[in-house]
């Protein structure tokens, strides 16, 4: 008997609850649910610098599942650390709809679609009632403070090393947190020994350097021109190579002792004619001028090296016409350069030939024992 009361209840109360219902619908009175708060999803914080206490932007980007509705606002608390705001404004702030950005300014007193300030570690956004600033339900928002916005010219400070959550409130229900890590920067360090091996090999005949014919076979130490005939020049050549990794590179120059001289006193002297020409032009035979010994033969260089600087444009005029000559001279010559690393093995760069050139008239003094000492100089540039 009590358990058919019971159901019996249960069934009235059933009932009434029904037809509550029932009536409540047809008059047409609103029904209500709670409101639930949701997480903010992809949620993070990109730093441009992780190091202790140094300025670094921040590239914040979410979604929110509930959207954010004109006139709500965004916080994002930098309290943990704390990161210090210093100097950062509105200037230093962009908003970005998915990828539309959006107008920020100081407050809401003009158009703009946000306003932007800070309170203390904490960076507040409104987006500005009547303005047309919102995100819709599950839109991306992006929120770039410090250098990485438009115009920005100042930075949030990172704390001391450590592990930092960041919070963020978007809208009216949506929130959520991310942490960032302050690492003290790795420096990494290396060394390299430098390299650097000059050559100098001799060059047979038959070949060119400058475009000028090679007409005698030189060595690495010597260049035997040997006996002169008057009217009629002779050139050989020497290969210079260079292997370094040198920042910038080398510079190869060449110096004589003295110009060709016999032991008798008589000289070859330096193209042109005894002018001792520092600016290449072309060869000229030597004008002998009975009253002037410095034009009864003379001799010079060139180079084939297409790098060479010393204030000129190819000044051995290579690649160019070529055929251009310097005289031989106590003071150096620079002869073949490089700016960077040179691998001792690629024209203008690792390798390049000097030329030498001598030419005599028939007044040129007779003598078999012309001697000049060539000295090259190597030098790495670092």
């Amino acid at each position: 008997m009590s358990r058919t009361n019971t159901t019996f209840g249960l069934l009235q109360a059933t009932a009434v609850i029904a037809i509550l219902a029932i009536l409540l619908w047809s008059i047409g009175l609103p029904s209500f649910r709670l409101a639930e708060a949701a997480n903010v999803t992809s949620l993070s914080d990109t730093l441009s610098d992780s190091a202790p206490s140094v300025g670094s932007d921040h590239t914040i980007t979410f979604v929110t599942p509930t959207g954010i509705a004109n006139g709500s606002t965004v916080t994002v608390d930098f309290s943990d650390g704390p990161f210090a705001t210093s100097t950062v404004d509105f200037t230093d702030i962009d908003v970005i709809d998915d990828i539309t950005p959006l107008n920020v300014a100081a407050d809401c007193s003009g158009t703009e679609e946000i306003g932007a300030a800070f309170s203390g570690t904490t960076l507040t956004l409104t987006f500005c009632t009547g303005d047309g600033g919102a995100i819709s339900a599950l839109g991306t928002t992006t929120i770039k403070i410090g250098l990485n916005a438009t115009g920005g010219n100042a930075q949030l400070t990172n704390p001391t090393a450590g592990s930092y959550t960041i919070d963020v409130t978007a809208g009216a229900s949506d929130s959520g947190t991310t942490r960032v890590a302050i690492v003290a920067p790795v420096v990494v360090t290396a060394s390299v020994d430098t390299t650097f091996t000059f050559g100098v090999a001799g060059v047979v005949g038959g070949g060119t350097v400058n475009q000028e014919a090679i007409t005698g076979t030189s060595t690495a130490t010597t260049i035997p021109f040997g006996t002169l005939t008057a009217g009629s020049a002779t050139t050989s050549a020497q290969e210079l190579t260079v292997s370094t990794n040198a920042s910038y590179g080398f510079v190869v120059t060449v110096q004589v002792d003295k110009q060709l001289t016999s032991s008798t006193g008589a000289d070859i002297d330096g193209f042109d004619n005894g002018a001792y020409t520092t600016t290449p032009i072309a060869w000229a035979v030597p004008s002998q001028n009975i009253n002037n010994e410095n034009t009864w033969g003379h001799w010079g260089l060139t180079s084939d090296d297409a790098s060479l600087t010393g204030g000129l444009t190819n000044p051995f005029d290579v690649g160019v016409g070529g055929q251009l000559f310097v005289s031989a001279s106590t003071t150096p010559v620079e002869v073949f350069r490089n700016d960077g690393p040179a691998d001792g093995s690629t024209q203008n760069i690792g390798k390049a030939k000097v030329g030498y050139k001598v030419e005599i008239s028939a007044l040129q003094e007779a003598g078999n024992d012309y001697t000049a000492t060539l000295t090259y100089v190597a030098t790495p540039v670092f």
